[in-house]
C-alpha cells in the first residue's frame, strides 16, 4: 500500500516543485539572468548633443545566466517613456551589452539607440527593461549626480 501511495504522490509533489522554482524565481532569473547592471547617466563633459556625448550615455546589461538570450522585442525605457527596443540580438552567458544614446554601428557588445537628444536625467530617472511580452525583468533608479557609483 506505500508504494502506491507513494507513486500517486510523486506527480503532485513534482509539480508543487516546478510551481515553487516558478513562484519564488527573481525576474532575472525568469529573464535567463538579463538584468541592468550599470547606468552611465551623465556624460562626462558639456552636454552639448555630439554624438560622442551622446554615447557616453549608457545602460549596460549583463547576463548573469549559463546561456544566450535572445533580447528581440525587448524593450529599454526611462521615466518618461523614451523607448529603445532590442533587435533580433542575444547576449551571451555571462557577457555585457552597452546600450549607448547616440548612433553607431551595433556590435555584439554595443548597441546604439539613435537619438540625437540625451534620455537619462542627470538627477533622478529609472531605466526599466522588459520582455516583448511586457513583463518587467529589471529596472534601477538614481537621484544623485555620480554616475559612477549606480550600480544596480
Amino acid at each position: 500500500m506505500r508504494t502506491i501511495r507513494l507513486r500517486a504522490a510523486l506527480p503532485a509533489l513534482a509539480g508543487a516543485a516546478l510551481l515553487a522554482g516558478t513562484l519564488l524565481s527573481t525576474p532575472a532569473e525568469a529573464a535567463g539572468g538579463v538584468r541592468i547592471h550599470h547606468v552611465w547617466f551623465d556624460s562626462p563633459g558639456p552636454d552639448n548633443r555630439s554624438n560622442t556625448s551622446l554615447n557616453a550615455e549608457w545602460v549596460q546589461i549583463r547576463n548573469t545566466g549559463g546561456s544566450a538570450v535572445s533580447l528581440k522585442g525587448w524593450v529599454l525605457k526611462d521615466a518618461s517613456n523614451h523607448t529603445y527596443v532590442f533587435p533580433n540580438v542575444k547576449i551571451g552567458a555571462g557577457k555585457y551589452m552597452k546600450i549607448h544614446t547616440g548612433t553607431g554601428k551595433d556590435t555584439t557588445s554595443d548597441k546604439y539607440q539613435g537619438r540625437h537628444a540625451y534620455v537619462w536625467n542627470n538627477d533622478k530617472d529609472t531605466a526599466t527593461l522588459t520582455k516583448a511580452s511586457g513583463a518587467k525583468v529589471s529596472s534601477c533608479s538614481w537621484t544623485t549626480r555620480d554616475p559612477s557609483d549606480k550600480y544596480c
